[in-house]
């Protein structure tokens, strides 16, 4: 009974200490996640407008529309994936891992840097065209790429196919490999093998992966707006329209709930099959099932992989800074070519207001502005996530309930984010501070999720014998913890940091004019006619590449070269 007694204090003391550190992320959360969550539940279940026949036309035109393009996509993902899964899983070639890279990098760059790539590589104004048109004579761009469902697709494949061959490479690589070579014993051939043996197999996580493509595609934003246009509507696109140009808060409210109820479905579906994506794993290394083409098949198939990463992944990034110092010239020649050279013009027009407009905000300052919001996530999230990490790490009550609450942000979409924040903060929306208290809602997740396992593997006998040797507290965790953790905590603020300065749905809602992001200035820039702002925008988009570009090197280095993303 005195050991139950004491057993119970001691866990009634780890739970009121846990408590104290979660307070402060616990407070942040009901302020800036519950309260407008649920404010836009009030507005949405308003009895006027839930018996009004145009608010469910218009849910249901919007919601077709977004489940076609999010089946569609993900379709299209699975049938590049796949083989690319099957490429870097089951052969060995040379300058694999440089491959693995490129196809990794696609995911965690900003949707801004993806719609912008394939502008300059497919756009009116992109390399294909030019080409087109200096090889034909042509005066005007003969394919039209911008503003048709082919560009949001192949930008939809492009951002998530990243995902889907990890998932499905990695349940490649770990197949037991005697259940092939049984297969093959009893007679099997390749495609028979792969349909009635690795197929089945693969299915739990094929399924997974897929749900979860189709999850970040039924919530896309940015890509469908910047590379769709008007004629294209989405339940996030709608939910800005309504909200900001119509300013029917009630009507964009409905239909906030409408993606919430839908995601929340499909966050469960992805969740129950990943519970089920188990695969016969093998008890040797993952290299076991590698080979070198051989055959002149594989040969071709892996000539074909080869391109398609090359003109899918590499040649609409690559476009971006080749065509920011590309200058199109006004003289044609006698057979209508166009004529260009290389500049440095559109860097040096950043920093110039040509018009002399008392409401231009320079590039400059977008720029400054993004890289203050920057450091203010990292601040907030850092001091958040922190003691949250370390109350995690116990066995308590309060923390147990935490630990799925934290991930909650990462199921709501960001232009909904930036809607509850309308609907509470009113005219406070004007404060040019809630814009990095967005950001920090969208990146605490992450934050916590890589300071947790650094904690974890912390053991407390260190912390406890520099304390017996006469360390204070204070002393034995810079001496002996800090030195373990400054990776960890670093790494997690590159994160919030490649967060802050990607991030567009939220911040489009609730920024104040005169204080843009970067990747505000770049939308502003594409969304204006004339060839000095789309170069512009291309020397902004660079720069935005060159920020993530290097986060995520720092990123990589800090984890001894294995993304966790």
């Amino acid at each position: 009974m005195l050991l139950r007694l004491r057993r119970t204090r001691r866990m009634g003391g780890k739970g009121a200490f846990s408590s104290l550190l979660l307070l402060p992320a616990w407070v942040f959360l009901g302020v800036f996640f519950f309260f407008p969550l649920a404010r836009i539940f009030a507005y949405a279940f308003d009895s006027q407008l839930l018996r009004d026949p145009r608010a469910w036309e218009l849910l249901r035109k919007v919601f077709g529309f977004t489940v076609y393009q999010a089946a569609l996509s993900t379709l299209l993902t699975l049938l590049v994936a796949l083989p690319l899964a099957f490429l870097l899983a089951r052969y060995a070639f040379l300058g694999k891992s440089l491959w693995r890279t490129i196809v990794n990098i696609p995911f965690l760059l900003p949707v801004l840097v993806v719609a912008a790539g394939f502008n300059a590589f497919l756009g009116e104004r992109g390399w294909v065209n030019l080409g087109l048109m200096r090889l034909l004579g042509l005066a005007a761009p003969p394919l039209r790429f911008s503003g048709t469902l082919a560009a949001i697709l192949l930008a939809h494949v492009f951002y998530n196919t990243t995902l889907l061959v990890r998932i499905l490479s990695y349940s490649l690589e770990h197949l037991d490999p005697r259940l092939e070579q049984t297969a093959r014993l009893l007679g099997a051939d390749g495609p028979r093998l792969f349909w009635y043996v690795t197929l089945p197999l693969l299915w739990p996580a094929l399924l997974a992966g897929s749900s979860l493509v189709f999850l970040f595609d039924f919530t896309s934003f940015g890509v469908i707006l910047l590379l769709g246009g008007a004629k294209f509507s989405t339940l996030e696109v709608e939910i800005y329209v309504q909200g900001v140009y119509m300013l029917n808060l009630p009507l964009a409210a409905f239909l906030s709930v409408a993606q919430l109820i839908c995601t929340a479905g499909i966050g469960y579906l992805y969740a129950f099959l990943l519970r089920r994506a188990a695969v016969p794993l093998s008890p040797r290394a993952a290299v076991s099932n590698l080979r070198f083409p051989r055959r002149w098949y594989e040969r071709l198939f892996l000539s074909l992989m080869l391109f398609l990463l090359i003109v899918l992944f590499l040649l609409p990034m690559l476009s971006v800074p080749l065509r920011s110092v590309l200058r199109l010239e006004a003289a044609r020649g006698e057979r209508g070519e166009v004529r260009y050279g290389f500049t440095l013009d559109y860097y040096q027009e950043l920093f110039t207001n040509r018009r002399a407009s008392i409401m231009y905000v320079p590039p400059l300052q977008a720029m400054r502005n993004s890289l203050v919001f920057a450091l203010l996530t990292i601040l907030f999230s850092l001091a958040l996530g922190i003691p949250a990490a370390v109350a995690l790490r116990h066995a308590s009550l309060p923390a147990r309930l935490s630990d799925g609450l934290f991930l909650l942000p990462l199921g709501v979409s960001a232009v909904t984010l930036g809607l509850g924040f309308i609907l509470v903060f009113g005219r406070a929306v004007a404060s040019p501070l809630l814009v990095p208290f967005a950001h920090t809602l969208i990146a605490l997740p992450l934050v916590i999720r890589t300071l947790q396992p650094a904690l974890a593997s912390l053991p407390l006998r260190l912390h406890q014998a520099a304390q017996v040797l006469g360390a204070s507290p204070w002393r034995a965790w810079w001496a002996v913890e800090w030195p373990i953790l400054w990776r960890a905590v670093l790494t997690a603020a590159m994160f919030a940091f490649t967060v802050s300065v990607g991030e567009f749905g939220a911040t489009l809602l609730i920024a104040r004019p005169e204080y843009p992001t970067l990747p505000l200035a770049i939308y502003r820039f594409l969304s204006q006619p004339g060839g000095l702002n789309y170069g512009q925008a291309m020397a902004m988009t660079t720069i935005l590449m060159l920020f993530t570009g290097l986060g995520l090197l720092l990123i990589e280095r800090l984890q001894g070269g294995e993304s966790r993303f």
